[in-house]
């Protein structure tokens, strides 16, 4: 939506009321971005969900800032909601049944959060996310206050968790009454050689994956793992090739796709609370 970039580009931007100007990072060029622009990008990408202009607050933050920003931010949020509804009734427009999720802010303050949820639940939008976590707070309370909002969420719209994570934290997340996620994790990780595997997390850089023939995970079947070895895959990373982080990238992708499909198959088979006890901290191993 670009509340992330509003967060990422800190030096670089001034909120204001109508929105948030920033300079480039590459010439210094002013540009603006309010709720109105981010709808219309969003629709112009035809995506089908649009994820609402938001502020993605730092942790920890002062209470009076996080007060004042998620005022704002809901502000936002109904402009959003008025310029999506205009958006969809266009003739031309790409998309015109393009979902909005509103998104909860609030810090790691307890009543602030529920507040916040409180207020975009009452928006009836078609989905909501939990925003500004996994950006400086420890992990234990990242799961905190997942389960400080969830019991304000609506239980008929999807629960989105911003940002996470790692396979375990996934596990947890769902545990805790998420259904949707995005993460950068499986790509970025894998192009610095760490790869997600069934018996753990795997540094392709140690030296005692130098000779090993194994695939990266024996109870994968991605291409990756059933072509090449952990011993050639670190070679092509000590190598700096290029084909190094493809082939990580295509196992680790394939490795969350998995793990996602697996979680649902125990969530119909009525079986996650063993799966999570099997997997969770398992996943979580350095290998």
């Amino acid at each position: 939506s670009g509340g992330f970039q509003v967060f990422s580009l800190s030096q670089l931007r001034k909120i204001k009321e109508e929105g948030v100007y920033f300079a480039s990072h590459i010439d210094g060029k002013r540009i603006f971005m309010g709720p109105e622009e981010s709808m219309q990008i969003q629709s112009n990408l035809g995506s089908t969900i649009a994820m609402a202009f938001d502020e993605c607050i730092e942790n920890p933050a002062p209470r009076r800032y996080v007060e004042n920003s998620i005022e704002r931010t809901t502000r936002w949020l109904i402009r959003c909601k008025d310029e999506m509804a205009r958006l969809n009734s266009l003739p031309d427009t790409i998309n015109p049944h393009q979902l909005l999720f509103g998104i909860n802010q609030g810090s790691t303050y307890d009543d602030l959060r529920i507040k916040h949820m409180e207020d975009i639940a009452a928006l009836d939008l078609d989905g909501y996310a939990i925003g500004g976590l996994a950006v400086g707070e420890a992990t234990a309370e990242m799961y905190r206050i997942i389960d400080v909002v969830e019991p304000y969420m609506p239980v008929n719209k999807p629960r989105y968790l911003m940002g996470v994570g790692t396979p375990s934290n996934i596990i947890e997340a769902v545990a805790r009454g998420i259904d949707m996620f995005d993460c950068v994790m499986p790509s970025r990780n894998a192009r610095h050689a760490t790869v997600f595997t069934w018996n753990g997390i795997m540094h392709l850089a140690n030296k005692c994956y130098e000779t090993d023939p194994r695939p990266l995970d024996e109870q994968c079947d991605c291409p990756t793992c059933k072509n090449f070895s952990r011993a050639y895959l670190r070679h092509l990373f000590k190598a700096h090739e290029q084909l190094a982080g493809r082939l990580a990238v295509q196992h680790n992708l394939y490795f969350y796709n998995t793990l996602t499909e697996k979680i649902r198959e125990a969530i119909d088979e009525d079986r996650f609370e063993q799966f999570r006890g099997k997997y969770s901290r398992l996943l979580a191993a350095r290998i």
